[in-house]
């Protein structure tokens, strides 16, 4: 039997879809020549970014096609995600993404895990610089560890990311607000956009 690779098994969209879509509902957007490293930049700024691409994921994760995106260094983003997006309670935990090649740097374990379904124990050493991806009472976290030919598009958006600043991780939660669904379609994503704390999508 074949070993799974991914779960993007979901519909996707064409971004002329998107662009109707937006059109339609009169929204502003730009189309960066680089967008991979436009949004890290934004990331690395500070911002709270609704990240949709690809197809959607099978499952309950959201593994970085229908997720919420933030800078992972600071300890404040893990509140602002709860607060403004999330509208959930404060000690909510969220997970990281990281890129395949930085798993031992990071992590304890070696395992490899592209789907964000084992838990593992952080080195002590980096308790400090992913503070947002820790879980509070024992600085354990449950990491998604990113492969470029999994998912190329978001193993580059995370790659950009560790190039600005020196730690090739994401805070990543799924996109959607509490009690809510996984969005799938442009138009629900759309509708969080404008419903929930996010600065771009």
């Amino acid at each position: 039997v074949d070993k799974q690779s991914d779960v993007y098994y979901g519909p996707e969209y064409s971004t002329e879809d998107i662009h109707s879509l937006l059109e339609t509902n009169k929204m502003d957007y730009k189309e960066p020549d680089d967008l991979e490293k436009t949004v890290a930049k934004r990331l690395a700024d500070g911002a709270l970014v609704g990240w949709f691409q690809g197809r959607t994921e099978m499952g309950p994760r959201a593994l970085g096609n229908r997720s919420i995106l933030a800078d992972p260094r600071e300890a404040e983003s893990r509140d602002k995600v709860n607060k403004f997006v999330k509208h959930r309670e404060p000690w909510r935990p969220f997970a990281p993404s990281l890129l395949e090649e930085a798993v031992d740097e990071y992590l304890v374990s070696d395992v490899v895990d592209p789907f964000m379904i084992t838990t593992s124990d952080v080195h002590e050493e980096k308790f400090d610089e992913i503070p947002a991806v820790l879980h509070p009472s024992d600085n354990t976290t449950r990491p998604q560890a990113v492969l470029e030919d999994q998912n190329p598009r978001y193993h580059k958006l995370i790659k950009s990311f560790g190039e600005l600043t020196g730690t090739p991780v994401l805070l990543n939660t799924s996109f959607n607000d509490s009690g809510e669904p996984i969005v799938n379609t442009p138009m629900e994503a759309l509708r969080d956009l404008n419903s929930m704390g996010l600065d771009l999508a």
